[in-house]
């Protein structure tokens, strides 16, 4: 049996069931639903010819062009649809008009599966879905401090102990400055970070604190939703003050060894930040494999400026807690005692 439902229903009793994405495999690179397993009806090239001839020609032609392509892949469709869904029951969606999904919702069901859910309104209705979701509430505890001082790595703990944590560097692949790309994976589309970002929270209690870094707009090429990001500029900051000197040794420890070129390619792209002298300097530290005064150099321009950021949030409450080393899990179970004692 085939039924139409909406993404709002799916989320609210469907995510137990498989998920098949039946577009192209460049749309689905594009952005796609997080658990969704990609069956394409068409590859890019394939659906590529058929929009052509829709336009250019008829719709008769494309549906014409469309069945020829497809065709010889008929069995295929339920043989890999049954590895995906074992019991034969899973939700399909394409990209807004239906014709892709319904098309493979009504061949499976001819063929032996019991339930078939399509989602109305495709991948451009969990979109909009997505966008919604991030105007609601979430009770977040935004955790600051200078660079260096470990963030990442304490959220890490924080979730080890049970804590909610989202690790918005880890979803966008960079960690945050003009370094953060150096010898990571290329980040995902802000789309599809927008994607990942969305089912991380709805996995969450929006009611019971939830850790985040605090982060500028940008996370290397990628935005965090309008949304999202007005609500972390409102919640109370708990900033960690550690010493220059402990955060250097971590920052050290940390990028040493990464690509030299790519260090000596960062320092240049923020000449401008660092300044002429400045940045002539830690290309020169860096040379020599100085990197504790690369670190020192450059943090002289990222500590005014994440001050700077910091000082012009309005009626925002900052709560400053001098921690004398960068040692993530003390730090992590000296919040988790601090917030239950709150």
């Amino acid at each position: 049996m085939k039924e139409s439902i909406s993404i709002d229903f799916y989320y609210q009793h469907l995510m137990h069931i498989p998920l098949i994405d039946v577009r192209s495999p460049g749309e689905f690179t594009k952005g796609h639903i997080p658990n969704a397993t990609n069956l394409e009806l068409f590859t890019d090239h394939e659906r590529a010819v058929v929009g052509t001839a829709y336009k250019k020609e008829s719709k008769e032609k494309a549906y014409e062009l469309g069945y020829e392509f497809v065709k010889p892949k008929l069995n295929d469709f339920i043989s890999k649809s049954a590895t995906i869904a074992p019991l034969k029951e899973l939700a399909i969606h394409c990209w807004r008009g239906g014709l892709r999904s319904n098309s493979f919702a009504d061949h499976l069901v001819a063929n032996g599966f019991e339930k078939v859910y399509v989602i109305e309104g495709g991948y451009k209705a969990f979109r909009n879905y997505v966008i919604q979701f991030f105007e609601q509430p979430v009770a977040l505890h935004v955790l600051g401090g200078y660079t260096g001082t470990g963030k990442t790595e304490i959220l890490h703990f924080l979730e080890k102990k049970g804590q909610q944590v989202i690790d918005l560097e880890g979803m966008a692949s960079h960690r945050g400055s003009a370094f953060g790309g150096i010898d990571l994976p290329a980040q995902p589309s802000t789309e599809q970070f927008e994607n990942t970002l969305f089912f991380k929270i709805h996995g969450l209690n929006r009611k019971l604190p939830i850790w985040v870094e605090d982060e500028s707009r940008m996370v290397g090429t990628v935005s965090i939703p309008e949304a999202f990001y007005n609500q972390m500029r409102e919640r109370t900051v708990y900033f960690l003050n550690v010493p220059v000197e402990e955060r250097t040794k971590h920052l050290v420890a940390t990028y040493a060894n990464l690509t030299h070129e790519k260090l000596a390619d960062a320092i240049t792209r923020i000449t401008k930040r660092l300044g002429y002298d400045n940045a002539k300097f830690a290309q020169e530290a860096l040379a020599k494999r100085n990197y504790a005064e690369v670190v020192k150099i450059t943090l002289s321009y990222y500590d005014k400026y994440y001050l700077k950021g910091l000082q012009n949030r309005e009626n925002v409450s900052v709560q400053e807690y001098k921690t004398p080393e960068v040692s993530p899990e003390k730090t992590a179970d000296f919040l988790i005692n601090l917030l239950n004692s709150i």
